[in-house]
C-alpha cells in the first residue's frame, strides 16, 4: 500500500466513522422514566442498548484517534516505520489497516 492509497483509506474510514456517529446518535441519549409507557424490562432494555451504543461511541473515539496519529505520520513522512523499533511495517499488516504504528514483532 503506497502513502496515497494510506491516506485515501484513512479519510475514507473517518467519513465512515462520521457517518456511524450521525446514525447511533439518539442510542447515547440518556434514556429517560416513562412509567406509563415502558416497563420496567423494556427501560432496562433500552439502558443496555444506551450503554452498548456509548461503549461503540467510545470505540470509534479511540480509532479516530489512532487514524489521527497516522494522518500525522504520513505528513512527516513517518508512515510505515514502526513507531517502537524503527523497522519498517509489513505491507500485508498495513493494507489490513493502515493506521497500524507497530511491526508484528513490537506489538506483541
Amino acid at each position: 500500500m503506497n502513502v496515497d492509497d494510506a491516506r485515501t483509506a484513512l479519510t475514507a474510514r473517518l467519513e465512515e466513522l462520521d457517518r456511524l456517529d450521525a446514525l447511533s446518535g439518539q442510542s447515547r441519549e440518556p434514556v429517560t422514566l416513562q412509567q406509563d409507557s415502558v416497563g420496567r424490562l423494556s427501560r432496562m432494555d433500552a439502558m443496555q442498548q444506551q450503554a452498548m451504543a456509548q461503549a461503540e461511541e467510545r470505540r470509534r473515539q479511540a480509532e479516530r484517534a489512532r487514524i489521527g496519529a497516522a494522518l500525522k505520520r504520513l505528513d512527516e513522512g513517518e508512515w510505515g516505520y514502526c513507531a517502537g523499533c524503527g523497522e519498517e511495517i509489513a505491507e500485508g499488516r498495513l493494507s489490513g489497516d493502515p493506521s497500524l504504528a507497530r511491526c508484528v514483532k513490537c506489538a506483541a
